[in-house]
């Protein structure tokens, strides 16, 4: 038969295991909102606060990422359509990090390994969408993409 004690320190010690384990996704969490507060204050809409792309500034053409800095300085002041205009898929991909960071930190409370494992068809699914995204934004038909 298993004693139950009622003494409330008896339960104390199971606390400091579960914030440890929140610390890394707490530091991951911590890292991302300092960012987005960065770009949130410096707005990259004013010249000379980033750097330019290099493939836009020389080819002319738009890579996935363009607009991306546009996209999360929106992104923090609340601008969705704005925010979507600059970079779709950035605003995909921070959709994306919120569900992957929240089931990493529900897990890591509850004393469970997170891991994500992406297959060959996944990841070749990703790099096809990230292709197809920058070559469409880039077409005249594309040009609702535009940053």
């Amino acid at each position: 038969m298993r004693r139950v004690d009622a003494d409330p320190e008896s339960a104390a010690p199971a606390v400091g295991p579960a914030l440890r384990r929140l610390a890394v996704p707490a530091g991951v969490l911590g890292s991302v909102i300092a960012a987005f507060a960065y770009v949130g204050t410096v707005d990259p809409n004013e010249p000379g606060h980033y750097p330019a792309c290099p493939l836009l500034r020389l080819t002319g053409v738009f890579c996935p990422g363009c607009g991306g800095l546009r996209s999360a300085h929106a992104f923090v002041h609340g601008d969705l359509a704005t925010a979507l205009g600059a970079n779709a898929l950035a605003v995909a991909g921070y959709g994306v990090f919120a569900v992957v960071w929240t089931l990493w930190a529900v897990r890591a409370a509850r004393g469970r390994r997170s891991r994500i494992e992406l297959g060959t068809v996944h990841l070749y699914g990703i790099g096809v969408l990230i292709v197809v995204f920058t070559l469409v934004r880039n077409l005249p038909f594309g040009a609702w993409l535009h940053p």
